[in-house]
């Protein structure tokens, strides 16, 4: 699956290296289908097919599929929800900080990772992927994304988004 890749023309040169990071993500690791980073808040900041959904519309194809195949909206939402599910389990259990969340379904997996102060990124993956790889590439992501995630890229990232869809 090759990333749509997002309108990054004047962007920051931060938010281009991370537009940048996530399409080499989701291009170079195998098993990969959507990838979402999203802000402690829920929002989404980067998506692997942002405004995919609305361009199904607007081409007049509504019936592409919904959810994290089809939708970056859906699945930053599931990122989202799975993340804070896991941060108060981990409160209940006096688990300390949750690093990683791994869901394995019969049709895929769903990887979610901790990037900084409460942002997290989301994985949505084939059944057949290497595991151990997308969260060595996902750990990769995180080491490079976390320190240049400050609120100003993250506003920048949401505007971003906004104008895509």
């Amino acid at each position: 699956m090759k990333a749509q890749a997002p309108t990054a023309y004047g962007l920051s040169s931060q938010a281009r290296n991370l537009h940048w990071l996530l399409t080499n993500l989701v291009d170079e690791v195998p098993g990969i289908r959507s990838v979402a980073v999203v802000s402690s808040d829920g929002l989404l900041l980067l998506s692997s097919d942002p405004g995919l959904a609305a361009a199904a519309v607007r081409a007049g194809q509504p019936d592409t599929p919904a959810g994290p195949r089809g939708s970056s909206a859906d699945l930053a939402t599931i990122v989202s929800g799975l993340g804070s599910l896991t941060t108060g389990a981990a409160q209940l259990m006096d688990g300390g900080t949750v690093k990683q969340t791994m869901v394995a379904m019969e049709e895929g997996s769903l990887f979610v990772m901790s990037i900084s102060d409460g942002s997290l990124l989301g994985v949505h993956a084939t059944p057949d992927c290497d595991m151990s790889v997308i969260a060595y590439h996902m750990a990769l992501f995180v080491g490079r994304a976390g320190h240049v995630l400050t609120p100003e890229l993250r506003s920048e990232l949401r505007k971003s988004m906004e104008n895509a869809q």
